[in-house]
């Protein structure tokens, strides 16, 4: 299936046209958020974030960050061509628990060290995001991770369509 024509950028702006395949991983200077359940599971601006062709940024965040008993071991595992090996998470906030909402990889593969001890989470499963006070979209379709911006355009991978891209 041929790849869409990219959305136009106005100043600010990155296409997700424009990011790498393999992904490229990035520490960037962002204040992230996370509310569940009625409480701030998260507060930092250690951010790092992995860029991949047609996906919104997957932002991923230090564990140590997390309020504790936010991150509860779950079961199941994947793998990513790229990143290795990866783990789940059930995500808890207040009296709320999101199964399988967040993930890391505890022993990446070459290049992408600087996930070991991050985390990732579906925007979608949680109660609000933001990104520098700015509320996150997930990214469409429900499978893939990717937080969406208003400096973020696409078309991005995850709407109906999209799978073949």
């Amino acid at each position: 299936m041929p790849h869409p024509a990219p959305y136009p950028i106005t100043a600010g702006q990155e296409s997700v046209w424009d990011y790498p395949r393999p992904p490229r991983i990035e520490a960037v200077d962002r204040h992230v958020t996370i509310d569940l359940g009625g409480q701030r599971i998260l507060d930092t601006t250690d951010v790092v974030r992995v860029l991949e062709t047609s996906h919104p940024p997957v932002y991923y965040l230090p564990i140590t960050a997390f309020a504790d008993g936010a991150l509860v071991a779950a079961r199941g595992s994947s793998f990513c061509e790229f990143k290795g090996y990866a783990r789940y998470f059930d995500v808890v906030g207040g009296d709320i628990t999101a199964h399988g909402a967040g993930w890391n990889y505890p022993t990446p593969s070459h290049g992408y060290e600087l996930l070991a001890d991050r985390v990732a989470l579906y925007a979608g499963k949680m109660d609000r995001c933001t990104v520098d006070g700015e509320d996150v979209l997930p990214q469409p379709g429900g499978f893939y991770g990717g937080w969406v911006t208003s400096d973020i355009v696409g078309p991005f991978k995850g709407d109906p369509g999209t799978r073949g891209w």
